[in-house]
């Protein structure tokens, strides 16, 4: 157990209980807040990654699309990986070329999309084809242009933190699957157009093991497949330790990895292959926490639970209704005073001091403590009052970018940026009722 001399959150980032109330107070709860010393140095850790022959590191945009945390990433040196045209339009809003985006996308574009495609690819934005489909609608247009494209190859093995995070065997949907591969052979031998990247994510937050067997997988499909590939990616999904007693993928190992077998492919074919990643919850995660108010509290009986009521749950932080994941709390009070956190429960009274935390939502799932199934799992936390705060760590990553914000017509909530010089900078304001309704008509 890491036993904190401060009131700091975490022992990796800047955030303090001071950081939390003065956050709360200047802008009211709920609040997402984001540690900008902990985005920079987890991008230029992913920069430091071994490589042999060069590498590219794409920031998996879907993580959190937030302008100005785009901006921050590119601005470190970051390349951008994003999952539809809507997402490469978003960051071209926000400043950032095409040249410096790739697409991996399960939509398939036509008019006006279509037109936008072919502008973007031209530009400089990388497409990486993802179905036959897709494969079959840009050939013409790859050769036209003498434009070399990426593809997306599905193993048929896959790992993830959780099933519906697995990308790479039968049951997901992801990239051309190896059955087709002669089928997608065929179409660019015909079309005689080139393909320069081969690209296989077997998914989020699963086993370095399984990571380190895609890497000689890969380059086998590379070196049997594609003559022409000069670019090897290897995808994301590097697991992220969220909670104290789990451990993070060792990327510089994984680096060291992937450097020897790109050695050896070299010393086997006489080909030079640069390697490309796409971290995203690796760069955010634990840079990002969801600050809210106790607003009541609950007790169900002898045989019950303890309810800790917040001004934000499920809508704000969907990730443990998906997944069962879990997050870090800490308790602060209204005071500034750290009344527990996640990395030293070593004033809890285990016996007592078990609650189970919710959110404002109609929904029996609306707890920020559930497991695989759905069943709500009390915590070891302070037993705060009325008017403190329950920090939800870890929500840097797929929190406010794959909220329910307006699930019973709660308000998507602010974002904040701590800047490196202690600064609060507001990088979205909360949303209101009449916005939720804008687009609506009546009858």
């Amino acid at each position: 157990m890491t036993h904190l001399n401060t009131d700091h959150l975490t022992p990796f980032g800047r955030v303090t209980s001071e950081t939390i109330v003065r956050a709360a107070e200047q802008f009211g709860t709920p609040v997402y807040l984001y540690d900008e010393a902990v985005v920079v140095r987890k991008c230029q850790d992913a920069l430091n990654m071994p490589n042999a022959y060069g590498l590219t590191v794409r920031y998996a945009m879907k993580a959190n699309s937030n302008r100005a945390l785009l901006q921050l990433i590119n601005n470190q040196g970051l390349s951008l990986d994003c999952s539809t045209l809507n997402e490469v339009r978003r960051a071209h809003t926000a400043g950032i070329a095409c040249d410096r985006m790739m697409l991996t996308s399960q939509e398939v574009p036509a008019g006006k999309d279509r037109q936008d495609l072919e502008t973007m690819i031209r530009e400089g934005l990388v497409y990486n084809i993802c179905s036959l489909r897709q494969l079959k609608l840009i050939a013409d247009f790859s050769v036209k242009h003498d434009q070399p494209m990426s593809i997306r190859i599905n193993p048929g093995v896959g790992a993830g933190e959780s099933v519906t995070r697995n990308t790479g065997d039968k049951y997901s949907s992801f990239g051309i699957h190896m059955a087709n591969i002669e089928k997608a052979l065929d179409v660019i031998h015909e079309k005689g157009f080139r393909i320069n990247q081969v690209h296989v994510h077997i998914g989020s937050g699963g086993d370095p093991d399984m990571w380190r067997e895609n890497i000689d997988r890969e380059l086998m499909i590379t070196e049997k497949y594609f003559p022409d590939a000069e670019i090897v990616n290897l995808g994301g999904g590097f697991k992220e330790a969220r909670m104290p007693d789990e451990t993070a993928a060792d990327i510089q190992e994984l680096g060291y990895y992937a450097k020897e077998r790109f050695k050896d492919f070299y010393r086997r074919t006489g080909r030079k292959l640069h390697m490309s990643i796409e971290p995203g919850t690796y760069i955010v995660a634990n840079a990002g926490y969801l600050v809210t108010s106790v607003v009541d509290e609950k007790w169900s009986g002898p045989t019950g639970f303890e309810f800790i009521i917040l001004d934000a749950g499920m809508e704000a932080n969907t990730r443990p209704l998906l997944y069962g994941s879990r997050h870090p709390f800490y308790v602060i009070s209204n005071t500034g005073k750290l009344l527990s956190s996640e990395f030293d429960l070593s004033t809890m009274k285990y016996e007592l001091d078990y609650r189970v935390v919710v959110g404002r939502c109609c929904e029996s799932g609306d707890s920020q403590s559930l497991d695989y199934q759905g069943h709500i799992i009390p915590r070891t936390m302070a037993n705060p009052e009325i008017g403190d705060y329950v920090v939800i760590g870890g929500t840097g990553a797929y929190c406010s970018a794959m909220s329910l914000y307006n699930y019973n017509s709660h308000v998507q909530a602010a974002e904040l940026l701590l800047r490196e010089d202690g600064k609060l900078k507001m990088i979205r304001k909360r949303q209101t009722l009449n916005q939720i309704i804008h687009n609506e008509q009546n009858l």
